[in-house]
């Protein structure tokens, strides 16, 4: 099953990561895992720099769900440009996603993924709103087809 990353999405976050040695298989490329830790990094790192901390005053994100699709396989050596994008904020839910390509083939994905992030109070274990920051980021969602204006009826 292959899961379609929306069009209605921000960019919100870039980082580079070089491909490890250790990382590859015995099939000679990266380990399907890996992409997930990729994803894993790139998402702490963006939300580091929003707010200074991945866990603060007691809450942070919990993934709900996690996914990617796989296109090209990355081998050693070489660098990943890992783009986290934003999409759908809900009062304590957002959804993210990524893209991976090397960065001496830019933009040619070798993979896709996203992943749902919940904020949730850790005393409680239940969700809690997400912090403004993450709320606030919303792209313009794409007009259903039909929702355009009737053309004007001759004479009128």
């Amino acid at each position: 099953m292959r899961l379609d990353i929306p069009e209605h999405k921000i960019l919100v976050h870039q980082l580079e990561l070089p491909i490890l040695w250790g990382d590859m298989d015995a099939l000679g490329h990266i380990n399907n895992t890996v992409y997930f830790r990729y994803m894993e990094q790139a998402r702490v790192s963006w939300i580091q720099a929003i707010s200074g901390s991945v866990v603060g005053a007691g809450e942070g994100p919990v993934i709900a769900n996690a996914f990617f699709n796989f296109y090209r396989p990355l081998v050693f050596p070489g660098t990943v440009v890992i783009k986290l994008h934003v999409a759908d904020p809900g009062r304590t839910s957002i959804d993210t996603f990524v893209t991976v390509e090397r960065s001496d083939e830019p933009g040619a994905p070798c993979a896709a993924g996203g992943a749902t992030l919940v904020w949730v109070n850790q005393a409680t274990g239940r969700p809690t709103p997400l912090p403004e920051a993450f709320r606030a980021l919303k792209a313009p969602t794409p007009a259903l087809p039909g929702g355009e204006a009737p053309p004007a009826l001759p004479g009128k």
